[in-house]
C-alpha cells in the first residue's frame, strides 16, 4: 500500500470564521485581488475588511465558469496593479479562477503552457502567489484542491490547470455564507458533493485516509441535503453540507472520481448546464452501471463491496444492497427537482463525441472498473431519459 494526501497549508472551519479572513490576508501580501462571483455585493463586507487590515485592494467578477479568456484578463489586471495576494470570495467558479490567476501571477507564461488536454501540459515550475478560498456555497470543495477547471468555448471542453503548488494557503469554510442560498444550488451543489464523496470512495485509488473523509461526508450529506432544501436556514443543516463539500474536496483531490465528472468536463464545455446539476443527473446511472458491470466481471471486488457500504449510509439500513443505494440518489434528485441532460439541449446524436472525450478524461480513470464505449453510452442514455 502506498499513498500520499495533500491540502491546503491550513483549513478554518465555523460560524462566523469568514472574519479571520481579513487579518490572515495582511500577513500574506500587500496587494490583494479579490476574485468574486457575479453578485459582487455580497463580499462588500470582506472589501471592507481588506482594506481595513490595510492590505491595497484590487477586484474582479467572474461571471459564470471560468474561460480562458476570463483567466488571461484576470491575470493581466492583477499583475498591471501588482497584485501580490488572491482571494476568492464565492462558488467554486470564483474559487477556480483565483486558483488559476494566482498560478498565473506565481509562474508566467500563457494558460496554454500548462493546460491539460488541449495545452503543453507543462508542469509548473513555481508556487501561486498566496491563495486563500472563501466558498460561498457547498458543493464543489475546490477549496482545498490543486486543480482549477476552466472552460476553453473553443475547443468545446473543459479542461483542468493542476498542480500541487496550486493548492490554497488558506481555506475558510463559514457556514454562515451558504444559508441563503436558493434551492435549486443547494440542490445542485449539495449533490456534486456526494458525487464526489461516493466517485472517490470507490475510486480505484481510494486509500485509508480518504475513506473515513467519504463515509463522513455521505452519511452528512444523506440526514442534511434534504432540510437544506427545504429549510434554507436550519444552521445545523447548512453545517453538516458545508463540512460534506470540504471532505468531498479532501477526498477527490487525494483519490480521484470517476465516470460521472469523467462526463461532466465534456458535457459542461459543450452545452450551458451548471456543472453541479449535471453531475447530479448522471449519478444514478453512474452508479447502476458501475454496479451492473461489477457484479458480471468481478463479483468479489472491494468496489463492488464499497457500492454496498454506499447504500447503508445513504438508506440508514445496515443490510441494504447496493440497488438500494441507487433508489436512495433517484429518489432524492426526483424530490430536489434535478432535471434530466436532455433539458439542456442534449440529445443522442451527441453520446459519440462525448463518450470519446470522457474515455479521456483524468476524472475516469479513477472509474473502479474499465468501461467500453457501449457501457458509458448506457450511462448517458438513462441520463437523458
Amino acid at each position: 500500500m502506498r499513498f500520499e494526501f495533500s491540502t491546503a497549508s491550513r483549513i478554518v472551519f465555523g460560524s462566523g470564521t469568514f472574519r479571520e479572513v481579513a487579518p490572515a490576508a495582511s500577513k500574506l501580501g500587500k496587494h490583494a485581488f479579490l476574485v468574486t462571483g457575479r453578485s459582487t455585493g455580497r463580499a462588500t463586507p470582506l472589501a471592507v475588511e481588506l482594506r481595513t487590515s490595510g492590505l491595497a485592494l484590487s477586484s474582479f467578477a467572474v461571471d459564470g465558469e471560468p474561460t480562458l479568456e476570463m483567466i488571461r484578463r484576470g491575470n493581466d489586471l492583477a499583475r498591471s496593479n501588482g497584485c501580490d495576494l488572491v482571494v476568492s470570495f464565492g462558488g467554486g467558479s470564483a474559487i477556480d479562477a483565483g486558483k488559476a490567476i494566482a498560478a498565473l501571477l506565481g509562474n508566467g507564461g500563457d494558460l496554454l503552457d500548462y493546460l491539460e488536454v488541449i495545452g503543453a501540459g507543462k508542469p509548473l515550475p513555481l508556487p501561486s502567489v498566496p491563495f486563500i478560498a472563501v466558498p460561498t456555497t457547498a458543493g464543489t470543495g475546490s477549496e482545498v484542491t490543486r486543480n482549477a477547471v476552466l472552460s476553453s468555448p473553443e475547443h468545446h471542453v473543459k479542461v483542468s490547470l493542476r498542480s500541487p503548488l496550486m493548492l490554497p494557503r488558506l481555506a475558510v469554510v463559514d457556514p454562515e455564507l451558504t444559508l441563503d442560498l436558493p434551492p435549486a444550488v443547494t440542490a445542485h451543489t449539495g449533490l456534486d458533493a456526494l458525487t464526489q464523496l461516493i466517485e472517490a470512495f470507490v475510486s480505484a485509488r481510494a486509500n485509508p485516509m480518504t475513506d473515513g473523509l467519504c463515509r463522513e461526508g455521505i452519511e452528512r450529506v444523506a440526514r442534511s441535503l434534504r432540510r437544506a432544501y427545504h429549510d434554507g436556514h436550519n444552521v445545523g443543516a447548512r453545517s453538516d453540507m458545508a463540512v460534506a463539500s470540504l471532505l468531498s474536496g479532501l477526498a477527490l483531490a487525494n483519490a480521484g472520481l470517476g465516470i460521472g465528472h469523467g462526463f461532466a468536463g465534456p458535457i459542461g464545455g459543450m452545452f450551458p448546464a451548471p456543472h453541479g446539476a449535471i453531475c447530479a443527473a448522471l449519478l444514478p446511472h453512474g452508479m447502476q452501471v458501475n454496479i451492473r458491470v461489477l457484479k458480471d466481471r468481478a463479483p468479489e471486488s472491494e468496489a463492488l463491496r464499497r457500492f454496498g457500504e454506499v447504500a447503508a449510509m445513504l438508506t440508514g439500513r445496515g443490510r441494504a444492497r447496493a440497488e438500494d443505494g441507487i433508489d436512495w440518489v433517484r429518489g432524492i434528485c426526483h424530490e430536489l427537482s434535478i432535471p434530466s441532460l436532455r433539458s439542456y439541449g442534449i440529445g443522442t446524436e451527441s453520446i459519440p463525441v462525448l463518450v470519446e472525450k470522457a474515455s479521456r478524461a483524468s476524472s475516469t480513470k479513477g472509474n473502479p472498473v474499465q468501461l467500453s464505449p457501449e457501457e458509458m453510452r448506457d450511462v448517458l442514455i438513462a441520463a437523458l431519459s
